[in-house]
């Protein structure tokens, strides 16, 4: 794969105004102190003892250790979902006991699953000694998109091992980037059905969460026909028909992933509206006659350079003003930071395929690809996906360069 090629433009230094100047010394003066001081031992000791500084100390330190004891806290919700604890919890609270047997675990290694699992909010006890449904179990109770995720993370981990090699590009190949095997293929739409029957499960199974969040930040009726790019196994383009009873739809991805699509659209009652067409977006052409493309979570697979080709195919298949709407996971996210830059940093790294852009980067690549009028739309909870919305220009975009 081509290196990435950012199209961010690279910042031109202004001369700091004396009151800014002034502000900056003032803030680095400041940083200096309080950093001699959270690194102090006695510090440390005086404000543990300190009756307006201990709830202070006490968040940090939880905070703290949260972050070292993480992948066991991963690791109890991944214990969970495999004895299915919330399915069984669903049917009302029970005993230590009864989840024992139900969990086939002995009596011991439940109950301390079960304090675990309190401690996290999925579980909480309940009268007569048993327990029930937590106020974060509750949501994952058939919630196959989640579960899936969790079960997957076990492949992430295994990269995550020595993070000190993964980032210096070190060692074997990371087992993600085996499993989202077209990210560095040199012709992903050779891939046979074997390399990538295990992502297009993953993200079907992920998909419908995402699919409503979409559908709710922008309905589709108005439309005639949605090409869905990379769409997999049609999974977002049920959501949409089902949502658009009169709305034509189109998938467009590698030959191996839409094999099973046509069975997909048919048991849902959609096989006269759906067309599937296979094909790698990055040197085929996309099918035309459409009014509207989406791309929902295909973008941070790619760095600049493939996102860039990626968005001129779908330029040049949308007719004058026709609409795109693009979901992500995006970087700096309200209220979620850590996902954009420490989760999805990582993960996208171990994947060897993309990285997290900001609404604001992804913007620049549509404005170069030749689209405009780029908007960001709100959704229920941008820490899954955050959306926008854009028109295409009447130019060609081939030729624009950044």
């Amino acid at each position: 794969m081509q290196a990435a090629r950012s199209t961010r433009q690279p910042s031109v230094a202004q001369p700091d105004s004396p009151a800014s100047g002034w502000l900056t010394g003032w803030h680095e003066r400041w940083c200096a102190w309080r950093d001699r001081k959270l690194t102090s031992p006695e510090f440390q000791r005086r404000a543990a003892r300190t009756w307006y500084l201990r709830p202070l100390a006490r968040r940090r330190a939880r905070a703290l250790f949260d972050l070292v004891a993480g992948f066991v806290y991963s690791q109890v919700l991944l214990a969970c979902v495999r004895v299915r604890a919330f399915e069984i919890l669903a049917e009302g609270p029970q005993t230590a006991a009864v989840l024992a047997s139900r969990f086939d675990l002995p009596l011991p290694a439940t109950e301390r699953l079960l304090a675990a699992a309190v401690s996290l909010d999925l579980v909480e006890h309940r009268r007569g000694g048993r327990y029930g449904l937590g106020k974060l179990g509750a949501p994952l109770v058939g919630n196959e998109a989640i579960a899936s995720m969790v079960e997957h993370h076990a492949v992430l981990y295994a990269d995550l091992q020595d993070p000190l090699t993964l980032l210096r590009g070190q060692g074997d190949a990371p087992a993600l980037s085996r499993y989202w095997a077209y990210a560095e293929a040199a012709a992903p739409g050779a891939l046979p059905r074997s390399e990538v029957d295990a992502y297009s499960a993953l993200m079907s199974a992920s998909q419908p969460l995402v699919a409503q969040e979409v559908l709710d930040a922008y309905p589709l009726h108005g439309h005639r026909c949605l090409l869905d790019v990379g769409g997999g196994q049609g999974r977002f383009l049920v959501a949409a028909g089902q949502r658009a009873p009169g709305l034509k739809l189109m998938l467009f991805d590698l030959p191996a992933v839409v094999a099973s699509a046509t069975a997909a659209f048919a048991a849902f009652g959609l096989g006269e509206r759906a067309e599937v067409h296979g094909g790698d977006f990055t040197r085929d052409a996309l099918p035309g006659g459409a009014d509207i493309a989406s791309l929902v979570r295909v973008l941070y697979d790619h760095g600049d350079e493939r996102a860039l080709t990626i968005l001129r195919a779908v330029h040049r298949a949308l007719p004058p003003s026709g609409t795109l709407l693009v979901a992500e996971p995006m970087a700096g996210a309200p209220g979620a930071p850590r996902m954009g830059d420490a989760y999805f940093g990582m993960y996208l790294l171990a994947m060897r395929g993309g990285r997290a852009r900001t609404a604001g980067e992804l913007s620049a690549l549509l404005r170069t690809a030749g689209f405009e009028q780029v908007r960001e739309l709100a959704t229920p909870i941008p820490l899954q996906v955050g959306v926008l919305v854009c028109r295409r220009g009447v130019a060609d975009s081939t030729n624009t360069m950044a």
